[in-house]
């Protein structure tokens, strides 16, 4: 994908930065490749600063209102200060390393309904900053992922949306101020639970698996509440375990059949 703009702050005049990423999907633990075109406009401009880094669009609640915020969580200097003449054209090509605990933004070739996240190129210009446009890129599960997500289909579990909130899951190896959120519906075997979000929490020993059930109202009309489970999986193991019928297991006891009859 290529973006292209005017710098910001800089007026008639300005460069213009394009930004062009490889096209390659990624992974937690990987890297993505690009290239940033800068092309000098009419008059002489010191280019400060030249970085790109990792953003998301995360929904953030404050109270009883919910809003959403531009969080970059990585971002890296692409070489240092230089003098930009009219007409110049200057090609910087990168490798950004895709941290661990990046959210993934697609299963099974389909991109995650609501994910925004990305690559964000950013100019210091004469004292201003351009704020930058996001590239999009595809971050695709890890095998210890697929094994979760592969699980939850196998039994029917249908997926929703997903994205991401700024806060804390206690208890797991979170580095990042927000965390993913996957929702799907439940299917009809589960008749005491509405719907189950699923977060990932990576790093490079393994993932921190967290589920919570959305119940419905149970017997005599007792309120329904939220019920959590956590797992890690280290990285090459996953294949030691029936994941579909582990989580099944699990499932099946807090909202199966036979607590709702």
């Amino acid at each position: 994908m290529v973006l292209k703009r005017l710098l910001a702050g800089v007026g008639f005049g300005g460069a213009s930065v394009e930004t062009q990423l490889d096209g390659a999907p990624t992974r937690p633990g990987g890297s993505v490749r690009g290239t940033v075109h800068i092309q000098g406009g009419e008059v002489d401009q010191r280019v400060e600063q030249l970085s790109v880094g990792y953003q998301a669009r995360v929904e953030v609640e404050s109270g009883d209102h919910e809003g959403h915020q531009n969080i970059d969580f990585h971002r890296v200097q692409l070489g240092g200060a230089l003098d930009l003449q009219p007409g110049h054209q200057i090609t910087v090509p990168f490798e950004i390393p895709t941290p661990w605990e990046t959210p993934i933004t697609t299963y099974q070739g389909r991109h995650l309904n609501k994910m925004q996240l990305g690559v964000n190129t950013r100019l210091h210009v004469a004292s201003a900053i351009d704020p930058g446009d996001l590239d999009p890129v595809r971050v695709d599960p890890l095998p210890a992922h697929l094994a979760v997500l592969d699980g939850l289909g196998a039994l029917g579990f249908r997926f929703q949306q997903a994205d991401m909130e700024k806060g804390r899951l206690r208890g797991t190896r979170q580095q990042l101020p927000f965390y993913q959120e996957i929702e799907y519906r439940a299917p009809s075997r589960y008749r005491g639970l509405n719907n189950l979000e699923l977060s990932f929490v990576t790093d490079e020993r393994g993932v921190d698996v967290v589920l919570e059930l959305d119940k419905k109202p149970g017997l005599l009309f007792t309120e329904g509440r939220d019920t959590f489970h956590q797992f890690t999986i280290a990285h090459g193991a996953e294949a030691s375990q029936d994941w579909k019928s582990y989580l099944h297991q699990w499932i099946d006891s807090i909202a199966g059949r036979r607590g709702w009859l």
